[in-house]
């Protein structure tokens, strides 16, 4: 095996550059991967390639660390280092969580990671089929929250935004037991794909068609918010009965007003701690056929074309990218 690899920099605010860097060797408790194919988190990419940070209070420095903010990943494991207990060299894994450390991403070629963060899956599954397990685990999470009320099995769940997160929270509704799921978006194509994944109906988020209601014909039980916008929030609370769990990242603040008070009151709950019982359960679905995030991948492109994939995501012709790590 050569010492060196290609890996993505970002240089610069808007300046993604492919280039050569010397292999990563596993410390204590890491593996190295073999990266075989990346998934873009889009927020992610669009906010550290326009030099924005991601969360209220966040630095950012450039170049930025090799290889990031890539880490929805799968690959073969090629080395390992010492206190690694399970994974060995030529399993497949994928990445279920980002670690949240300053660290070399997976927009390479190689990369190193801890066992713990890692899954093994089994060896016939393909990059498209498996690497954005990481935001499926993120929004199983959200379930979780919903678990601690009782569930949502045999009820109405209604899904705001239809981006990828919301796209993989309308098969993870089914796969929990919803009776109905309804995916609520402004974009008609990413409606048309939520009823393609298994939304018993759609809706736009049109308060002049679907009049503020919190005990009518068309109220929501329970209900996800996947944009972190107030306004989406707000609109899922005049029209849901029991709760309103929010994943998308909120930047500003949520009015709750006395009409949410009672009736009985609608409960807003926020996000919960990302874990692994999470990521489990939501490769038990993949296995099982019950979550597909192949239609989450509109296009398959090499890192040299990084910042074409980015504009895709901006300007919404695109949900995700797939990066192969060895396209020309």
């Amino acid at each position: 095996m050569s010492k060196m690899m290609k890996s993505l920099v970002i240089e610069k605010p808007g300046q993604p550059v492919w280039t050569d860097l010397p292999i990563p060797k596993p410390v204590q408790g890491e593996v190295l991967i073999r990266v075989e194919g990346v998934t873009t988190c889009p927020h992610w990419d669009m906010h550290i390639l326009d030099g924005v940070p991601m969360f209220p209070g966040m630095t950012l420095k450039y170049p930025y660390f090799p290889g990031a903010p890539g880490h929805e990943a799968m690959g073969e494991v090629v080395a390992v280092g010492k206190g690694v207990e399970k994974l060995k060299q030529g399993m497949k894994v994928v990445a279920w969580q980002d670690t949240g450390q300053p660290r070399p991403g997976f927009y390479a070629q190689y990369n190193t990671f801890p066992e713990r963060s890692l899954l093994q899956i089994p060896a016939r599954l393909t990059s498209i089929e498996i690497a954005s397990l990481e935001l499926a685990m993120c929004v199983e999470v959200s379930f979780q929250q919903l678990a601690q009320l009782g569930g949502i099995k045999g009820r109405r769940v209604g899904i705001s935004g239809l981006g990828p997160a919301g796209l993989l929270a309308v098969q993870l509704a089914k796969a929990h037991g919803a009776s109905e799921v309804v995916g609520i978006d402004m974009v008609e194509s990413r409606r048309r794909l939520a009823k393609k994944l298994g939304a018993d109906r759609t809706a736009s988020p049109n308060a002049k068609t679907w009049k503020a209601d919190r005990n009518g014909a068309k109220t929501l039980d329970d209900a996800i918010d996947c944009t972190g916008f107030p306004a989406s929030i707000e609109f899922l609370m005049d029209r849901t009965k029991r709760c309103v769990t929010i994943f998308g990242v909120l930047r500003e603040n949520v009015a709750y007003g006395a009409r949410h008070m009672w009736g009985p009151g609608v409960t807003l709950m926020g996000y919960g701690d990302h874990n692994r019982a999470a990521a489990e359960t939501a490769l038990k679905f993949v296995l099982a056929g019950k979550l597909d995030l192949k239609p989450l991948v509109s296009k398959t492109l090499p890192f040299t074309r990084y910042a074409e994939g980015v504009e895709l995501l901006k300007n919404k012709t695109a949900i995700k990218i797939l990066f192969d790590p060895w396209a020309e």
